[in-house]
């Protein structure tokens, strides 16, 4: 078996493993790059193989930089399956056709204005494209062993990282190739502790946060202090939060310190139609987070949900003191970049990010105290207060990383570290080595690596 490394290195966006036995080729993720210029050209690219020769794709989870390049591959001539959990089948049903959407309005904005360098600017993928590729979408049971052919099979294991996501448990026969997607945390509020797994010939392994370990403290205590001092002096908390997961996470925060009497009484708009269907579906999938029923509609009833673009105008033209979560959660799209254009350049509002922020991305130059950010074409000054909740992120820390890998009986053979950015993988991998006396190494992009 061989490993090609097309995604995810140097990087946590664009997850793509394509593994190959014999004459099978499987791809485990198939994500778009996001950040920085030259890997967000990467998607425009075409890739080393040619996708009809693809025979099946493995999901480890929906978000869009580990699923987003799925229509692409299907409208190049993949017509395989896509294998993945029932919750992240349901999740990419709401967050392909929204991405593909969102490239079609991005363009048109684009065109209608005329910031784009391309004439006309086209979008990497429409609406139309991702609704075709749905059909592909094949949901299978967690602990399931699924034949494909020639001597392979896979199964997938619930990895609590967000609703649906899994680790991929890929067989050669007698030997075992374990991606880990992205690993969640044991103690999260919301989903479920990852599962603890004990064996694996080859580990492929995110290093997201390999480099750091999470504030202990509770985030709501910084939460409520951000909105209330914000909410003080007049203005308006604009969080920036991944549709899937964080949304649903805040939210529930939220309904706590309200319940609470720790924060004021003040209104709380979602504005992402997408994250309104995703946070839906966690009553549909009850046995994969820790809530209840009851408490998954506390989470629904939360916020007012933002449903036309008159809606989120208006919240822009009012500035009465509010929460607005909106999507996406580096900042690099959608409607959450016109409130940004409303309200960064005044210092009594509040830019919140609460994940990580991937290199070349607004929140990440934000967050470096950029004086301006570039949004449709032009320079908008950032004079609000910015801040960021760093302990509510889904991605296991280095040390929740190794307390993982602990409950391994024996090493694998090989550990690659991946979906991280230079500085974080090298950390991971010098960290494993040290403590645990691993064979590790961080991958490049494109390499192959025969693990036979």
């Amino acid at each position: 078996m061989k490993i090609h490394f097309l995604g995810g290195t140097g990087t946590v966006t664009g997850s793509k493993y394509l593994a190959t036995s014999g004459s099978r080729q499987i791809l485990v993720d198939c994500g778009l790059f996001q950040g920085l210029k030259q890997l967000r050209l990467r998607n425009w690219d075409a890739l080393p193989v040619d996708p009809k020769q693809i025979d099946a794709v493995i999901l480890t989870h929906a978000h869009i930089d580990h699923s987003g390049y799925l229509p692409l591959l299907v409208k190049k001539g993949f017509a395989g399956p896509v294998y993945c959990s029932s919750a992240t089948r349901d999740l990419c049903q709401i967050l392909l056709p929204d991405s593909g959407h969102l490239q079609e309005e991005d363009a048109q904005y684009a065109n209608r204005r005329g910031f784009s360098k391309h004439k006309p600017a086209l979008p990497l993928y429409t609406q139309q494209d991702a609704e075709n590729c749905l059909s592909s979408l094949k949901a299978v049971p967690f602990s399931d062993s699924i034949d494909l052919g020639e001597g392979l099979s896979f199964e997938l294991s619930p990895s609590g990282h967000i609703l649906g996501s899994s680790f991929v448990a890929l067989h050669e026969r007698q030997t075992s190739l374990l991606f880990s997607g992205d690993l969640g945390r044991p103690n999260d509020l919301v989903m479920s502790a990852p599962s603890l797994l004990a064996h694996a010939d080859y580990l492929v392994l995110e290093s997201t946060y390999g480099d750091r370990l999470h504030d202990p403290a509770d985030p709501r205590v910084k939460l409520a202090d951000v909105i209330n001092r914000t909410s003080k002096r007049g203005g308006t908390v604009v969080i920036p939060a991944f549709a899937v997961g964080r949304t649903q996470e805040l939210l529930y925060y939220i309904h706590l310190l309200k319940k609470a009497g720790e924060i004021r009484d003040l209104p709380i708009f979602l504005n992402s139609p997408m994250a309104t269907d995703a946070t839906r579906l966690f009553h549909n999938h009850l046995g994969e987070h820790r809530l209840t029923r009851e408490q998954c509609d506390d989470m629904c009833k939360t916020a007012r949900v933002v449903n036309s673009v008159e809606e989120s105008k208006f919240l822009n033209d009012n500035p009465f003191p509010k929460v607005i979560v909106a999507a996406s959660g580096m900042a690099t799209g959608g409607r959450v970049v016109h409130h940004l254009k409303a309200y960064a350049p005044d210092p009594k509002n509040t830019v919140l990010f609460a994940g990580f922020q991937a290199a070349g991305t607004r929140g990440a130059a934000m967050l470096a105290g950029a004086n301006e950010v570039k949004i449709h074409g032009q320079y908008v000054p950032v004079r609000a207060e910015i801040a960021v909740l760093h302990n509510l992120s889904a991605h296991a820390d280095y040390g929740e990383i190794l307390g993982w890998l602990d409950h391994f009986r024996a090493p694998p053979l090989q550990t690659f570290i991946t979906h991280g950015e230079p500085v974080a993988a090298d950390a991971l991998r010098h960290r494993i080595e040290e403590k645990k006396r691993w064979v590790c190494r961080v991958p490049e992009y494109l390499e192959t690596v025969d693990i036979a």
